[in-house]
């Protein structure tokens, strides 16, 4: 009965923890009735860089304690994105109206142009509650929309009106604990079970925030009643918030004033679900059906290629293998096709420590593409925890350094034949090849924000950390795989190369533009998800359908490998030996209509950015997520077409 006792203790106890378990960055906060809640605003809501975007640049109410930066992470200060503390105070529980916020000074010329400006750009707001996004509601049309954030004003008939009055809805859920914590006291194999919870904090009810909407309007006050009233005091006359009329008109020489109210609604929505509400953003059905389609249609004409491939490989095979020496050595005289370079095939491509690097590095970042997606799709890199995304996906790079060492100081050995001379070196310079670049890329713009000012310029210490993560872990552990490689055993080839180089002969077009148009059939497969990654990127929206994401990776990844094979197959049958580098870009080509489609994207969708540094640092930006894909891909097709050849040499009879 004892032990039988202590087993439903331990029971009982796994049960509660379990219940009360929670993933990284998601863990809920309960407040109870009459804490304070504090609204955050982002300081920069746009990457325009070359006029001052900060929330604060504007003419708005600030705090009576100042302006002070939130706790950031690696990951926010990368981005750029700065969350300050807001002038808005709420009181959970507490419905309030009318709040009289503040009135600034009297506009003048500049400050009514640059608030024209932002008017004109459709400049959004994103506030902020227990990391939930302030999200709008709208009908347009028939169609029932949601938004995150809300516009500073509208311009109606060339007339100007600042949306100077908030209307805040807090749904809240009432935090429910279903058991109490189980106390463990006793000694030996007295054990006895008690309750240790505190009756008097059970009976307080607590609530979690689950929702938070905004509606903007725009209200003329009357100046008069605002002599004798503090902040957050009541204004003394009725605010009817009717977002279809404006009446809060923009003049230089005018002050303008502001005011809130707020309201809690308590729901039905449970913490964990909170998120939903921002999943169905505009253009949701799209997303979903236009990926599946996607999907089907890729993997349709994927599975046909492939099967066509293998079935050829097949036919080839059995013919050379069904006749005699003499016949193959006949044949090998009157046919053309992949077996007459077998004495060139394995020959030691150009920039041989190039093409290791290259495909060490994108192992590298598509193991890193893989584990971040998988913990996000698993809910460890949640939206609530800004900057988690980008800095699990620098940790992670860092420290699959170990795994750029292992394959390029493995792939050099076995290209070397099984010398391991120079593996040092090589290590070494795989460790500054791919964060050299990035390094390269963000300090150019880098420079470029420190010109213009912006607040979205990286700091000086987030340098140095960058450049101690690099040099004190990354370059170690990429030294530790290429050690690791130099023990590994390397591929033997099944055929020697010939001493004289085979000629390889001319065709009527360039193979090169097999390999660029190759690139094609992958970007088919991730271009809509694409546009939905760089609006959430550069238009503030909110990206969290990672399982999808994933699905589009692995499905990438078998398109990659499929159309590099299926171009080494063909250049093998031209008689071209030379297909190291066209495998890796056969691939790789994709990032290339990547780059083209963020150009597109830059003209169609970012039309209000307002010089050409701004455009600069997207298309900076934009390159160096293009030279990733380009890494990750060509390291897909290079090592399946590897392989390929190897098994493919290794499987007919040779002289």
């Amino acid at each position: 009965m004892d032990k039988l006792k202590k087993c439903l203790l331990l029971c009982t106890f796994f049960l509660e923890f379990a219940s009360g378990f929670y993933l990284p960055g998601s863990f809920p906060h309960k407040y109870y009735v009459g804490d304070q809640l504090s609204v955050k605003v982002n300081s920069l809501t746009s990457i325009d860089t070359e006029l001052p975007y900060g929330y604060y640049s504007l003419p708005f109410c600030k705090p009576l304690e100042g302006v002070k930066d939130s706790a950031e992470n690696l990951g926010e200060l990368l981005m750029g994105d700065r969350i300050e503390n807001s002038p808005y105070r709420f009181k959970m529980h507490v419905n309030e109206s009318e709040l009289f916020l503040c009135q600034t000074n009297a506009l003048s010329a500049d400050e009514s142009k640059v608030l024209k400006e932002r008017i004109d750009e459709m400049y959004q707001v994103n506030l902020n509650l227990d990391n939930l996004p302030a999200i709008r509601y709208m009908n347009k049309d028939g169609f029932f929309l949601r938004w995150t954030g809300y516009p500073v004003g509208i311009k109606v008939k060339d007339v100007y009106y600042v949306f100077n009055h908030l209307k805040f809805t807090v749904l809240v859920h009432k935090y429910e604990k279903t058991n109490t914590m189980p106390g463990v006291i006793g000694a030996g194999d007295g054990v006895e079970l008690i309750t240790t919870d505190d009756k008097s904090v059970i009976d307080t009810p607590a609530y979690m925030v689950v929702g938070f909407e905004v509606v903007p309007c725009s209200f003329q006050h009357n100046i008069d009643l605002l002599k004798n009233l503090k902040r957050y005091d009541k204004y003394t006359a009725p605010i009817k918030c009717e977002p279809a009329t404006v009446a809060g008109v923009i003049q230089d020489g005018k002050p303008l004033v502001y005011s809130y109210e707020v309201n809690f609604v308590e729901s039905d929505i449970k913490w964990p679900s909170r998120w939903d509400a921002y999943l169905k953003m505009e253009g949701a059905k799209v997303h979903w059906f236009s990926i599946l389609n996607s999907m089907m249609v890729i993997t349709f004409l994927a599975g046909i290629v492939l099967i066509i491939f293998l079935r050829t490989i097949r036919r080839d095979l059995a013919r050379y293998e069904e006749l005699d020496k003499e016949a193959q050595a006949q044949i090998n005289e009157e046919l053309s096709g992949w077996k007459l370079v077998v004495g060139d095939v394995f020959r030691v491509p150009e920039n041989a420590e190039l093409l290791s690097m290259m495909v060490a590095d994108g192992c590298r970042i598509l193991g890193m593409a893989v584990v971040t997606i998988l913990f996000a799709a698993l809910g460890f890199m949640s939206p609530a925890s800004r900057g988690t995304l980008i800095t699990g996906m620098l940790l992670f790079y860092m420290f699959l350094g170990i795994i750029a060492g292992y394959v390029a100081v493995w792939l050099m050995k076995t290209l070397n034949a099984g010398n391991t001379n120079g593996w040092l070196s090589i290590s070494w310079r795989v460790s500054c090849f791919g964060p050299g670049i990035a390094f390269l890329i963000l300090t150019v713009l880098n420079f470029l924000l420190w010109g213009s000012h912006s607040t979205g310029a990286i700091p000086f210490t987030t340098y140095i950390v960058l450049l101690l993560l690099w040099f004190c872990i990354s370059m170690p552990l990429t030294l530790i795989g290429g050690f690791i490689g130099t023990k590994a055993p390397h591929l033997e080839y099944p055929c020697r190369s010939n001493q004289i180089p085979r000629e390889i002969p001319s065709n009527r077009f360039p193979t090169w533009v097999l390999v660029i148009g190759a690139g094609t059939l992958p970007f088919g497969t991730l271009f809509i998800e694409l546009f939905f990654i760089m609006s959430s990127i550069w238009l503030g929206r909110v990206y969290y359908v990672f399982g999808f994401l994933l699905v589009v990776l692995i499905l990438l990844v078998v398109v990659c490998a499929e159309v590099s094979l299926v171009l080494t197959y063909m250049h093998l049958c031209m008689e071209d030996w030379r297909w190291w580098w066209k495998s890796f870009f056969a691939s790789g080509s994709v990032a290339l209509y990547i780059f083209f489609y963020s150009v597109n994207y830059l003209v169609f969708d970012l039309k209000s950015l307002s010089g050409p540094v701004s455009a600069m640092l997207y298309l900076g930006y934009s390159l160096l997520m293009a030279l990733a894909v380009m890494l990750a891909t060509g390291a897909i097709g290079f090592l399946t077409s590897f392989f390929f050849v190897h098994r493919l040499f290794s499987s007919v009879k040779i002289d």
